[in-house]
């Protein structure tokens, strides 16, 4: 059964935020991030439970181009897309 991917508003505004720093940044990085990211997520929901477990049940997929990490949590019907977290900004805060 496939699980309903669900993006959180935390990470809604990660993703906004992050999409516009690199868009100003230089032109189009701000898509390529996009791109990427949704390829995240296609991932995770196609194959949720394959990913590294961090904290508790959370999960991490990386991005390969960006130094970003979809943070999600596996539920039976549902994946629940936490935080587009920096890699090395704040650790662990979306687990808070």
């Amino acid at each position: 059964m496939k699980r309903i991917l669900v993006v959180g508003p935390i990470a809604e505004r990660e993703i906004e935020a992050t999409a516009r720093w690199y868009e100003a940044r230089e032109p189009g990085l701000g898509e390529g991030f996009i791109v990427e990211l949704l390829r995240a997520l296609d991932d995770i929901e196609e194959r949720p439970e394959s990913f590294p477990v961090l904290a508790g049940a959370y999960r991490r997929k990386l991005l390969d181009r960006f130094p970003y990490a979809v943070i999600n949590k596996v539920a039976p019907r549902r994946v629940y897309v936490r935080a587009v977290a920096h890699g090395r900004r704040r650790p662990g805060y979306w687990n808070k």
